[in-house]
């Protein structure tokens, strides 16, 4: 039926690559005479773009002789001419789309023509990758095409001081990690003065590994949290006590949902080790939390894959590329159970002060685009979500790499035996392998058997990533063997010796399913680049976790009816169909599972972008602006207390006494206004009246200051009182949000409620920023308070966990002040006042 429809209506894809040919043969059409121009003349193009560009031409008209001057440019300063599929994808990515391009075709050089072209603007370029190593070595390799043309680039790196960042975010083109641009955008939103924010506003990004950044992260929020001094010795205790837990007769695990709980039996041995009655009293939440927290990062936290230790930390390993994420750290207690269970120093609990996803955070720039070798299988997700289609861009040339179909043995010791035979075998005629991994532990088992079959080797996964680019950087020689965790899929490039291509090219040997198609797609193409011989094949067992969870069951009932040992693989389509629809099903799940998470985030991300345009416009404004702000919020103070005073039709039932308490209370003293002053009067006149005398007030109030000094009292009010409204806010939101799932026995929608209740609860937090702006500015004397001072000290940036429940926060300790010359908290390294304290 789709190939009947194909045909009547054409394949979608096919009609936009031809569209895009049309513009790649201008293009091509123009090569002669820019290749007649010198440096000069080419670098003045530049220039003449943007004069063109002011004077009201379009990015779009401009795009056809911008990519020219790029594709010359790169001829010259890099020794690379961009094919036209490069062309094809460059305009697909000027257009707001994903361009798929498989590894080796070329993405980085792509990128530079849409870069250059929405860079003319003058409103700022983000380059987006997935690590630090990759940002640093793009900068500087197409970074002399740039400024070569007489673009700057910026280098946006973690740990660089305020001023570094700035400079970074002014450049035309800026390079950097999807983490440092969204902490960057929450920093900046917490700022003092306007002179601390570094971004400017987020004009057009282009992200490399678009489907592992939009799509594997997505559920994992970016978080800005400040330290909270809390007692470690709960974490020791409850450590303790589930090490005396039996599985299966104490708790239970699902390995499907990952969740941990304790049975009956644990609940009674919980209660007579901590001599409690009921574990479940209102008194005893903690220590459930406590107790749940600990079973999970015994059970569902697994060392060298979840996490691994280092120097005394637990480093948390992405789950999808199998990079160790420093300066991460889990939320909800759950990184200081791992800590307890690992026997390390148990650091503070944090609490959020400020959060992003990154769909959210992406969804902000103006225009989006996206590179990868593989988001076909995601495009419905793109495009809901980010409005991004996906344009499969052709190789340059055809692939040939054999892909074969999977081997499925009975056991992992049978799996694990028939790789090293067939990488010994591979290794004898000199062919490279690449053996790709899902986690640590079994790149580490893979290495130890390669040891003792005496078969030289390089391990690449979390625990040495330091050494990624010479492992890479050798992995396509004759005789190497390169075992890898998903790292080794994303951004990387390996080239093959000349005398490899005779031996068959790179052979990348699979030694498990990822659940995820693209992690899979992702390792294949690490062969057959470039039109270069290759293969590919996947080795499975009954035990592995896919198979697993996904009813294996039946197939291993079978294996063992027909007598089939460890040594008999079955090599058969259906079942490498059955595992295909597995992935589906748990891609299926994930999608779900993030699309409710944009829900639910959707409602906050509302409520976060008036929060911060109100806090930019405290911070921003002139002189006569920010009185302007504060008697708004007077007024819609004085009228939310009269109108809630007043309801009733018969005057002489309202409550004007109440109203003068207010009005003395919070605004004017005893002498300033009295209940008869307000006898008699409409409810608008009654406002304007109290106005009118606090207008009055507040203008003695100025006289006693110069005005710049209470323009600083007005700022430094408003912003304490926001920022600590909004942390509060945030906090409950969350408490919010961990228990409306119960509200579906009820027949409620959750969301629904949710969003309704995150609404009242929004509008309620807005009048309390109001009363209480009100109250200070009207009573507050004005002595020494004039230093404007941020809510939480100690921030720093941590991860979300994707399963968290419960959350509970606690109120920030302040920490003693921090001088001058001692070392930033923030773990920089660098002296207070040349970091944090800027």
């Amino acid at each position: 039926m789709v190939k009947f429809l194909k045909k009547i209506f054409g394949d979608g894809n096919q009609r936009k690559l031809k569209k895009l040919e049309k513009i790649v043969q201008e293009i091509e059409a123009i090569e002669p005479e820019y290749e007649q121009l010198s440096d000069e003349q080419l670098k003045e193009k530049t220039n003449a773009f943007k004069r063109r560009y002011t004077d009201g031409e379009s990015l779009d008209e401009l795009l056809v002789e911008a990519f020219a001057v790029v594709r010359e440019g790169s001829k010259r300063v890099l020794n690379m001419r961009p094919f036209p599929v490069q062309l094809i994808g460059a305009i697909a990515m000027h257009e707001g789309n994903i361009a798929e391009m498989k590894t080796g075709e070329g993405k980085t050089l792509a990128a530079t023509m849409p870069a250059y072209l929405n860079a003319l603007s003058g409103k700022g370029v983000h380059i987006i990758t997935v690590n630090d190593y990759l940002a640093d070595r793009d900068a500087v390799e197409m970074g002399q095409l740039f400024e070569f043309l007489g673009l700057t680039v910026g280098l946006n790196g973690n740990g660089l001081s305020k001023e570094e960042k700035r400079e970074a975010y002014q450049a035309d083109i800026t390079y950097g990690t999807n983490n440092e641009f969204g902490f960057d955008y929450l920093r900046d939103n917490m700022v003092l003065y306007k002179e601390q924010m570094v971004q400017r506003p987020l004009n057009f990004a282009i992200i490399d590994e678009v489907d592992s950044i939009l799509i594997d992260e997505a559920r994992t929020p970016l978080i800005i949290s400040g330290t909270a001094e809390k007692s470690t010795s709960l974490y020791i205790q409850a450590n303790a006590f589930v090490n005396t837990l039996i599985r299966e007769t104490d708790y239970t695990y699902d390995e499907k949902t990952r969740g941990v709980q304790l049975t009956e039996e644990g609940i009674n041995k919980a209660e007579r080790y901590f001599s409690i009655e009921n574990l479940f009293d209102l008194n005893h939440v903690s220590l459930t939390h406590h107790i749940n927290q600990a079973l999970k990062a015994h059970v569902a936290m697994q060392r060298d894959t979840d996490y691994v230790v280092n120097d005394g930390s637990v480093v948390i390993v992405d789950q999808f590329t199998g990079r160790q994420m420093e300066g991460r750290r889990y939320s909800d207690g759950l990184h200081q159970a791992i800590e307890a269970k690992e026997g390390l120093e148990i650091q503070n609990e944090s609490m959020t002060l400020a959060s992003i996803t990154f769909q959210n955070f992406f969804r902000m720039y103006n225009k989006l685009a996206g590179m990868t070798g593989t988001a076909k299988t995601e495009e419905e997700e793109f495009r809901n979500i980010y409005n991004m289609d996906v344009i499969a861009i052709p190789t340059n040339k055809p692939v040939i790499r054999d892909d074969k179909p999977d081997m499925i043995y009975k056991t992992m010791e049978g799996k694990f035996r028939a790789v090293v035979e067939d990488i010994k075998e591979r290794n004898r005629n000199g062919q490279p392998v690449l053996v790709g991994t899902v986690a640590v532990e079994t790149s580490e088992l893979i290495s130890d058997l390669l040891k003792k079959a005496k078969i030289k080797h390089n391990v690449l996964n979390a625990k040495n990533h330091f050494r990624e680019a010479e492992i890479i950087e050798h992995a396509g020689q004759k005789g190497a063997v390169t075992i890898a965790t998903n790292m080794a899929g994303r951004g990387t490039d390996i080239k093959l010796d000349e005398d490899v291509l005779t031996l068959g090219g790179l052979a990348v040997i699979g030694t498990e399913r990822h659940e995820s198609r693209r992690i899979d797609n992702q390792l294949r193409g690490r062969s057959g680049r470039q039109g270069d011989e290759g293969m590919s094949q996947f080795y499975l067992s009954m035990e592995d976790e896919l198979m697993r969870r996904f009813g294996s069951d039946n197939l291993k009932n079978m294996m063992d009816r027909l007598g089939m040992d460890d040594s008999q693989p079955i090599e058969s389509k259906m079942v490498s169909r059955a595992v295909e629809s597995a992935q589906k099903r748990v891609e299926g799940n994930n999608f779900d599972a993030r699309k409710t998470i944009l829900a639910y985030d959707d409602v906050l991300r509302e409520q976060r972008e008036i929060i911060y345009k109100q806090r930019f416009e405290v911070i921003d404004a002139e002189n006569d602006e920010i009185r302007k702000i504060i008697e708004q919020m007077i007024q819609s103070s004085i009228r939310r207390v009269v109108d809630m005073h007043t309801q009733d039709d018969d005057e002489s039932n309202w409550d004007l006494k109440t109203i003068i308490e207010y009005a003395h209370g919070n605004l004017l003293s005893a002498e300033d206004i009295s209940i008869d002053e307000i006898r008699g009067k409409d409810t608008e006149e009654i406002i304007d009246l109290i106005m009118q005398k606090t207008s009055k007030k507040y203008d003695e109030k100025e006289e006693e200051l110069t005005s710049e000094q209470m323009r600083e009292f007005e700022k430094v009010i408003l912003l304490r009182t926001v920022d600590t409204k909004w942390m509060d806010h945030i906090d409950q939101m969350d408490q919010l949000r961990q228990g409306i799932h119960l509200r579906a026995y009820g027949q409620n929608d959750p969301l629904r409620e949710y969003q309704l209740e995150g609404f009242s609860m929004f509008e309620e937090m807005i009048a309390n920023i109001e009363d209480e702006v009100a109250k200070y500015i009207m009573k507050a004397q004005i002595r020494d308070n004039l230093e404007r001072k941020a809510v939480a000290k100690n921030t720093q940036a941590v991860s979300g966990g994707q399963n968290e429940k419960e959350k509970k926060r606690r109120p920030v300790v302040r920490k003693n002040r921090v001088g001058r010359n001692d070392p930033c908290p923030c773990g920089s390294g660098k002296k207070y006042k040349n970091c944090h304290g800027q």
